[in-house]
């Protein structure tokens, strides 16, 4: 008995690591020298001494009806393939039968899939990974004003303006505003302002818009306003963006006013809530700056009538010279 106690203490010490003394001692010198507080807060800061924020993850988009997942189970491939989820929510594996998988994430999924094998008696360890390939009812739909409006699949976190990207870009007709309808809560409708020239959307409430799956984005159309009467180009003309024009710059539009436009009978029709009203408006001090310049409003129209007695004149002076030209011909 005691010379098995002794082999099996020999055994031991045979066996038993002893790291040599000087590598000890340069460890223990390197950790003395940096604190346990400084390493932690060389970890969590930035280079130039400020905190560095990590961004917050995309939300797991939840598996729902019709959707197409992978199943892959390690080392087995006979277990693996592609699974259409179908209308009661779950997915018939190979061999195992069939799982539940609506509502889930896609590690969720994986892990019921797996707990069904182990439990099924299939496989001992199963290793299941699982990555939704199409998603059938998560999408966010564009319409309105751009492209190519349509149904877009959302498997990231996104904003209105990666949507509206997605669906080709706003059109020439495109508005400045577009309008958010959740699913889940149709009577919530979020605007975001759209400023194009910097690319980037403005919210027009308070706080950031979140896009969801199944929410609907619509774009506004620009508006439109009339410019008729005694004009160069008589017509209705897009407000691109809803920006607000003046008359004069609306006028610039329709190739400005005629010789025989009549300055003070100029009047301006403007559809309101009660009705219809006119505005009438001295075009002369307007163009002369004693007047301060309108603002038009989306299907407003404004009216420069014809002056009779520039037309008479403008007659009279153009047979003058219709005149003057045939006698300096038979002259000459």
């Amino acid at each position: 008995m005691a010379l098995c106690t002794a082999a099996r203490t020999t055994m031991n010490r045979r066996f038993e690591f002893r790291p040599p003394s000087a590598l000890v001692t340069i460890v223990t010198l390197l950790l003395g020298l940096v604190p346990a507080p400084m390493l932690s807060q060389q970890a969590v800061q930035a280079p130039t001494g400020t905190t560095r924020t990590m961004p917050p993850a995309p939300p797991s988009l939840p598996i729902s009806y019709g959707d197409l997942i992978q199943v892959t189970v390690f080392d087995s491939p006979e277990l693996s393939g592609d699974l259409r989820v179908n209308s009661k929510g779950e997915v018939v594996l190979p061999v195992g039968g069939a799982v539940k998988v609506k509502g889930l994430t896609a590690a969720e999924a994986g892990a019921a899939i797996a707990a069904q094998l182990k439990e099924s008696g299939i496989v001992l360890e199963p290793h299941v990974t699982v990555l939704i390939l199409e998603y059938q009812t998560q999408g966010v739909t564009v319409t309105g004003e751009v492209k190519s409006p349509g149904v877009y699949p959302l498997l990231a976190n996104r904003t209105v303006l990666d949507m509206i990207a997605m669906a080709g870009g706003l059109n020439e007709n495109a508005g400045k505003v577009a309008a958010v309808f959740h699913r889940d809560n149709p009577s919530d409708v979020r605007q975001v302002r759209l400023n194009v020239s910097t690319q980037t959307p403005e919210s027009a409430t308070e706080g950031s818009i979140e896009v969801l799956p199944g929410d609907t984005i619509s774009i506004s159309r620009s508006g439109v306003i009339y410019v008729l009467g005694d004009v160069g180009r008589p017509g209705g003309f897009l407000v691109e963006h809803n920006d607000r024009l003046s008359i004069l710059q609306a006028l610039a539009l329709a190739q400005g006013v005629n010789q025989t436009a009549q300055f003070s009978g100029t009047r301006l029709m403007r559809k309101t809530d009660s009705g219809r009203i006119e505005i009438e408006l001295d075009l002369k001090k307007v163009l002369n700056g004693d007047r301060s310049d309108f603002l038009m409003a989306d299907g407003d129209i404004l009216y420069v009538p014809i002056s009779n007695k520039k037309v008479y004149s403008l007659r009279a002076l153009e047979a003058a010279i219709s005149v003057g030209t045939g006698i300096a011909i038979y002259r000459h």
